[in-house]
């Protein structure tokens, strides 16, 4: 594998709406570039947009990273603070005659872009204010005419190019890149011109990000040069679809990352499944924890055509983790969801520890998520409980003749010597076999008048997790219900 140079690196979300899962990404391919090969992980919240920024989403990034577990290495930067800087380095580009006043009205501007659009032209800026004479602009600036500030592309017969970490080779023709407005008429910056002065003042030295930049990343070139400071290495990521091959928006469900969160998922789970969404450890290999994904990651794997973003993988990727962890960290994983939940206190969870982790144990094999724990502790943890219709419709089908079952399993039951697995074993087995049916024919009644569903751990071991008093007034509440069903 190649040895890549240390480096800054910077995560640069925009505080007008919640951490996005391609962010998320973003920020983690980052974070692992250097976990694995050094420099400083940066992180900058670009704020400009006064109008759509907000507090509320700028905790949801932070809280979001923290989850995952990216930290950042320095404090984090406010691009909005900086403003004097942006018009310091605008400055300095019109000094250097690199850049130069536009005063060409907004109403105008609009009236050429929609002639154009109506010959089916791409419309063009023409240099008209380039060589505006000093005095004609000095005018101009006395009596307030509003202006925006363009930079100057430079040579149009040449092109501008880097080699990508992801893409190779990119190359953009100067002529197709228009003189672009670097300082609004209001005399905030426009990105391009701010990405560039923070990259520049935070050291940053290589910009990882997604591939719906590389149409920016000419003019930031430019800008880099017209300023006299050296470029960073560029990397541009694949953009994340959804199954139906399209960009990943709300209509594919949930894309936030503090929504995954709260739905049961694992930090650790979630890293895993973002790694793998553009990036290949090399091999079939697919789960791994954090310092695995850190000991493999390279730029070498990272992939070009955009990541399928599927929501079931992503749940099995988290049955896997959930498998993978050990019960003392996931018990308090757990325990948060149930409590907050509302069916058991923390109090009483922790007075019986011990049954407690082997139930945790026991369902985590057929969870994906923590919520499937939470739903599957509901038969354990509550005194009584609702059936699943579709349970009753399947397995009571016939009411009368599971009445007939659950009652000899309840007199058989109350008989046991012990309320051990292999005990009611043995006694369902001679029921089944005393009243000439299979196994099955049994237990699935048994377990739908035990946990209200058709699927839980083996029967033997929900009884034993129960208890004889439970299992014994669950059975007896299944009788009963059965009985008003059979009469009706």
């Amino acid at each position: 594998m190649s040895t890549y140079p240390a480096a800054r690196v910077r995560f640069a979300p925009s505080p007008t709406g919640y951490l996005h899962v391609g962010g998320a990404r973003t920020a983690l391919f980052n974070w692992l570039y250097v976990r694995r090969f050094g420099g400083q992980f940066l992180l900058r919240v670009e704020d400009t947009d006064k109008a759509r920024s907000t507090d509320e989403s700028t905790r949801a990034i932070f809280e979001g990273l923290e989850w995952l577990g990216l930290g950042w290495d320095e404090p984090v930067v406010y691009q909005g603070a900086n403003l004097e800087r942006h018009r310091a380095d605008v400055k300095s580009l019109l000094d250097a005659g690199l850049a130069y006043r536009d005063f060409t009205p907004q109403a105008t501007l609009e009236e050429r872009r929609a002639d154009a659009q109506t010959h089916g032209e791409i419309y063009k800026y023409k240099r008209e204010w380039a060589e505006l004479p000093l005095h004609e602009e000095q005018q101009r600036l006395e009596r307030g005419d509003p202006y925006v500030v363009r930079f100057r592309v430079p040579d149009e017969s040449g092109i501008t190019e880097w080699d990508d970490l992801v893409h190779e080779r990119i190359a953009f023709p100067n002529k197709d890149v228009d003189d672009f407005v670097i300082l609004r008429s209001d005399r905030t910056p426009i990105y391009n011109l701010a990405v560039v002065s923070d990259d520049i003042a935070m050291g940053v030295t290589l910009v990882m990000r997604g591939d719906d930049h590389i149409s920016n990343t000419p003019k930031q070139i430019m800008l880099y040069n017209a300023l006299g400071k050296p470029l960073p290495r560029f990397a541009h990521l694949p953009m994340i679809h959804g199954l139906d091959g399209k960009k990943l928006s709300k209509r594919h469900g949930a894309t936030a990352v503090g929504d995954y969160q709260h739905e049961g998922l694992l930090p650790q789970a979630m890293l895993n499944f973002l790694a793998l969404l553009g990036w290949s450890p090399g091999g079939d290999r697919e789960v791994m924890t954090l310092a695995e994904m850190i000991d493999l990651f390279s730029p070498e794997g990272l992939q070009r055509k955009a990541a399928i973003f599927d929501p079931k993988k992503l749940e099995w990727m988290n049955g896997q983790h959930m498998s993978m962890m050990s019960l003392t960290d996931l018990e308090p994983v757990v325990t948060r969801a149930i409590v907050a939940s509302g069916l058991a206190t923390a109090e009483a969870l922790g007075a019986k520890h011990d049954w407690y982790l082997r139930l945790v144990d026991l369902l985590r094999v057929r969870a994906r998520v923590v919520d499937d724990i939470v739903r599957q502790a509901a038969p354990y943890l509550a005194r009584d409980i609702d059936y699943d219709p579709d349970a009753v419709a399947k397995q009571w089908k016939d009411r009368e003749a599971s009445r007939n079952l659950l009652t000899a399993t309840r007199d058989s039951l109350m008989a046991a010597s012990s309320w051990e697995a292999a005990t009611l074993e043995a006694e369902l087995r001679g029921v089944a076999e005393k009243l000439g049916v299979g196994g099955g024919k049994l237990f699935q009644p048994l377990r739908v008048a035990l946990t209200g569903l058709t699927v839980s751990p083996g029967i033997f071991d929900v009884l034993v997790m129960q208890g004889r008093e439970l299992a014994l007034y669950r059975i007896e509440q299944a009788i009963n219900y059965l009985s008003v069903a059979a009469d009706r």
